[in-house]
């Protein structure tokens, strides 16, 4: 008896080999940018993530793909068909519906390395940022434009100016804020706002930006490229 339980344990173990060997590992990249007609959206660092779904494997659960600073986002996989889809309120924008059916998922058919870049609709977009840098000082300027203004459309929070000591400048990661409240902003196309650098360890003649702008009943800001802004 004990000849055929080690014979079946010995075919088992082969078997689950065999498995293990022909088990292909994902190799094809699923990469774009989120955009506004064709501009690429700015977030907070690892805050906002696409959520790829591979139905037909079992038991399902997402592929997470984290969108970057400058709005791009990427994911190995292996090839076949996805549905893409945010988490429902993520992101400063609204997605888009293809249809009643779809809604706003997108189907990917993956077959190799493919570049997607997924449009959305945001509450607003920053323009012309401008950057300045004198001694323990940053300053910037910039406008505002409201994309959506229908019944949904929503008034912001605040404008918020961050400086960090490396590209990686964020709500969470900053050496200096300054906000500005919305009933300090009489016009959306003329705002500034400075803040003060501190004591910088090591020492170094320069700082990262970014300005980003809260929107009401919205988690997630948007943000302006990261700007490297000598003092």
């Amino acid at each position: 008896m004990k000849r055929y339980i080690i014979l079946f344990l010995g075919l088992a173990t082969v078997f689950s080999s065999c498995e293990k060997d022909n088990y292909t590992a994902p190799k094809s990249e699923l990469s774009g940018q989120i955009v506004y007609k064709g501009e690429p959206i700015g977030v907070e660092y690892n805050q906002v993530r696409l959520q790829l779904w591979q139905p037909g494997f079992g038991k399902l659960a997402p592929i997470d793909a984290p969108v970057d600073q400058d709005g791009s986002y990427s994911a190995v996989l292996s090839n076949g068909n996805y549905k893409m889809v945010f988490p429902k309120g993520r992101g400063p924008f609204k997605t888009l519906e293809k249809d009643a059916a779809a809604k706003d998922t997108l189907f990917v058919k993956l077959e190799g390395s493919q570049q997607l870049d997924v449009e959305v609709m945001p509450y607003y977009m920053i323009r012309t940022p401008q950057f300045s840098g004198a001694e323990n000082k940053v300053s910037v300027t910039l406008k505002l434009e409201k994309i959506i203004t229908d019944a949904s459309a929503k008034d912001i929070e605040r404008v918020s100016l961050y400086i960090n000591k490396t590209q990686f400048v964020s709500r969470a990661t900053n050496v200096g804020v300054t906000d500005l409240a919305r009933a300090d902003i009489k016009d959306l196309n003329t705002i500034s706002v400075s803040t003060t650098v501190p004591a910088l360890v090591p020492a170094q003649k320069y700082v990262f930006a970014t300005v980003g702008v809260k929107i009401k009943d919205v988690e997630d800001m948007i943000f302006s490229p990261v700007k490297k802004v000598d003092l």
